[in-house]
C-alpha cells in the first residue's frame, strides 16, 4: 500500500511541470528565432571575450620573460577599465541611446531605451568585447616600456571616447544612432576599420610617443632584433584568436540563421591563406620560414576578411588573405626601418591590414564592382587614420606631459614585472 502511494505521489510530481507548461501559450516561430538570436549573440560575445586571452598570450610570447606578468596585468585591466568606461560613456556615444544625463535604466550616462530591454543587455555585451579588442591592440605596440598608470588612463579614454566616436560614424544605426559613413554606404561588417584599424593607428601613435625600447636600434640606426621568450605561448595565443574570430565575424550577424555559415568559411579561408603567403614569403626571402611572421600572417588574414566576410565569395576571401599575409611582412619591415618599435607587429596586423580589408570589401563586393563603393571605402579608411592617429597623439602626449608614458631606463632594464 505504501509503495503504491509513493508511486502515485512520484507520478503527480513528474506531471506538474507538464501541467504548468500546458497553461502557457505555445512558442511561435518568431519566439524561437528571437531566443536563438539571443543565444547566438551572447555565445559569440563570449568567444570574442576569449580573444583577450589570445592577445595576452601573443604579446607575452613575443616579448621578454621579465615583462610577462606586467603584460598579463595590462590585458586584464584594459578589459576591466574599458568595460566600465564603455558602460558609463562609450555605449551612449556610439549608439545614440542618450535619454537624460544619468539615463533611465542600467547604462550610466545613457539610458537603455527602445523596445525589448533584454536585447539592450545582449547587444551591450556583444559590443563591449569589441571595444575591449580595440583597446588591447595598443598594448603590444607599447609593450616593455610603458607605465602601468599611463596604460590605465589611455584604456579608459579609448573605450569611452575614441573608439565609440568612430564607431558611431560607421555602426550607429545598429541600435538607436546613425552615422555619416554608413549613410554613404560604407562597408565594414565586423570591424576591419572600426575595431582593428582604430586600434592599429592608436598603437602607432602610442609607439611614436613612447619611443623604441632600449637596445632596439644601434647607434648606426640598424635594427637589433629582440626575440620573444616563448613562441609556443604566442602560437597558442594565435590559435585562441582564430577561434575567437568565429564569434567576431559570424557573431556580427546577431542573428542565429544560415548566414553565419558562409561567414565562417570566408573567415577560415582568409586566415589560412594569410598564414600560407607569409610563410612562403619569409621562406623565399630568408631561406627558411619564420614562425613569428607566419603567425602574424594568419592574424593579418583574419583582420583583412573582417570587413567583407559577409559580402565576398570564398575564392575572394582566399585572395584577400594571400595579399594580407604578404602585406604584413613588408609592413613590419617598413616600420622597423623608420624606427617605430612595435614588438608584436600590431600596427601592421591591425592598422595596415585593417585598411586593406576595408578596401577589399569594396573591391570584391559580391554585389558588383563600383567606383562609388571604392571611393566610400577610401574615405572611411582615411577618416579612421586621421581620427585615430590624431586623437591618439593628443591623448598619449597629454598623458606623457601629466604623468609620463615611459618607465625609467633602470626599470626597463630590470623588467616591468619587478618594478
Amino acid at each position: 500500500m505504501k509503495r503504491t502511494l509513493s508511486l502515485v505521489v512520484l507520478a503527480v510530481l513528474l506531471a506538474l511541470p507538464v501541467l504548468a507548461l500546458a497553461d502557457e501559450a505555445p512558442l511561435t516561430p518568431d519566439d524561437v528565432q528571437n531566443n536563438l538570436n539571443f543565444v547566438w549573440t551572447l555565445v559569440a560575445a563570449f568567444l570574442v571575450f576569449l580573444m583577450q586571452a589570445g592577445f595576452a598570450m601573443v604579446e607575452a610570447g613575443f616579448t621578454r620573460a621579465k615583462n610577462a606578468c606586467n603584460i598579463m596585468m595590462k590585458n586584464m585591466m584594459d578589459f576591466s577599465v574599458g568595460a566600465l568606461a564603455f558602460w558609463a560613456v562609450g555605449f551612449g556615444l556610439m549608439f545614440g541611446t542618450t535619454n537624460g544625463f544619468f539615463g533611465t535604466s542600467d547604462f550610466f550616462f545613457s539610458g537603455a531605451t527602445g523596445d525589448g530591454e533584454a536585447w539592450n543587455y545582449a547587444f551591450w555585451m556583444f559590443q563591449v568585447v569589441f571595444a575591449a579588442t580595440a583597446a588591447t591592440i595598443i598594448s603590444g605596440a607599447v609593450a616593455e616600456r610603458t607605465k602601468f598608470s599611463a596604460y590605465l588612463v589611455y584604456s579608459f579614454f579609448v573605450s569611452a571616447l575614441i573608439y565609440p566616436v568612430f564607431g558611431s560614424w560607421a555602426w550607429g544605426s545598429l541600435f538607436h544612432g546613425s552615422g555619416w559613413l554608413e549613410g554613404m554606404g560604407f562597408i565594414d561588417f565586423a570591424g576591419s576599420t572600426v575595431v582593428h584599424s582604430i586600434g592599429g593607428w592608436l598603437a602607432l601613435a602610442g609607439a611614436i610617443v613612447v619611443g623604441p625600447r632600449i637596445g632596439k636600434y644601434t647607434k648606426e640606426g640598424k635594427v637589433k632584433p629582440i626575440p620573444g621568450h616563448n613562441i609556443p605561448v604566442a602560437s597558442l595565443g594565435v590559435f585562441l584568436l582564430w577561434f575567437g574570430w568565429y564569434g567576431f565575424n559570424p557573431g556580427s550577424t546577431t542573428t542565429g540563421d544560415s548566414s553565419i555559415a558562409i561567414i565562417a568559411v570566408t573567415t577560415t579561408l582568409a586566415a589560412a591563406a594569410g598564414a600560407f603567403s607569409a610563410m612562403l614569403l619569409t621562406w623565399f626571402k630568408y631561406g627558411k620560414s619564420d614562425i613569428g611572421m607566419t603567425l602574424n600572417g594568419a592574424l593579418a588574414g583574419l583582420v583583412g576578411i573582417t570587413a567583407g566576410c559577409a559580402n565576398v565569395s570564398a575564392p575572394s576571401s582566399v585572395i584577400i588573405g594571400l595579399v594580407a599575409g604578404v602585406l604584413v611582412v613588408f609592413s613590419v619591415l617598413f616600420f622597423d626601418k623608420i624606427k617605430v618599435d612595435d614588438p608584436v607587429g600590431a600596427v601592421s596586423v591591425h592598422g595596415v591590414c585593417g585598411a586593406w580589408g576595408t578596401l577589399a570589401a569594396g573591391l570584391f563586393d559580391s554585389a558588383g564592382f563600383s567606383m562609388h563603393t571604392i571611393g566610400v571605402q577610401l574615405i572611411g579608411i582615411a577618416a579612421c587614420f586621421v581620427w585615430a592617429l590624431g586623437a591618439g597623439l593628443i591623448l598619449f602626449k597629454s598623458i606623457d606631459m601629466v604623468i609620463g608614458m615611459r618607465v625609467t631606463a633602470e626599470e626597463e632594464m630590470t623588467g616591468l614585472d619587478f618594478s
